[in-house]
């Protein structure tokens, strides 16, 4: 396990951080709203981070690395079909459940290859807090959005995995 950051884990999560800022920016809440969805946001990708990698990950790893990694990614991923009660329209969902299980795999991945957590919680955390400012997309727009956050994150966690010197056996 190497748990340096490289460039390219840098290059990566400056991709993830800076994703919901792509369209421009929109004030939805003024004020002191604003610092309580940002603060909120920051638990949640932090209480995200340890369920999803930290508990479920490893206690799967026991099994196998490979389910653990896939069971892992596709719940983080199908996790986000919760947006639905929060009345998000089922495209929008649909789209963010791919590239959520998407990040996740790379998220799960760095975990893995890299030893430590902390650099997913605070990228998390940090994309989560600035969904605030997110200008709303729709149509193909927002297709070609999800797809390419969903294509980047698989080719950076097959790198990663591709690169590293720990093989996934099991």
């Amino acid at each position: 396990q190497n748990g340096k950051l490289t460039v390219l884990d840098l290059i990566f999560f400056l991709f993830i951080i800076s994703a919901n800022l792509w369209n421009g920016i929109e004030l939805v809440f003024v004020g002191t709203e604003t610092v309580c969805y940002i603060i909120s946001m920051l638990f949640v990708g932090f209480i995200e981070e340890v369920i999803f990698r930290g508990f479920l990950f490893k206690a799967l790893c026991k099994d196998s690395v490979k389910t653990a990694v896939a069971v892992s990614s596709l719940t983080f991923g199908a996790g986000h079909i919760v947006n639905l009660l929060n009345s998000a329209d089922i495209t929008s969902t649909l789209l963010q459940i791919c590239y959520a299980s998407a990040v996740g795999f790379a998220f799960t991945v760095f975990s893995l290859k890299k030893g430590s957590l902390l650099p997913c919680v605070a990228v998390h955390s940090i994309f989560n807090s600035l969904s605030i400012f997110e200008a709303e997309v729709h149509g193909v727009q927002q297709v070609i959005i999800a797809v390419v956050l969903t294509v980047v994150p698989v080719v950076y966690g097959l790198m990663l995995l591709k690169k590293s010197d720990k093989i996934i056996d099991k």
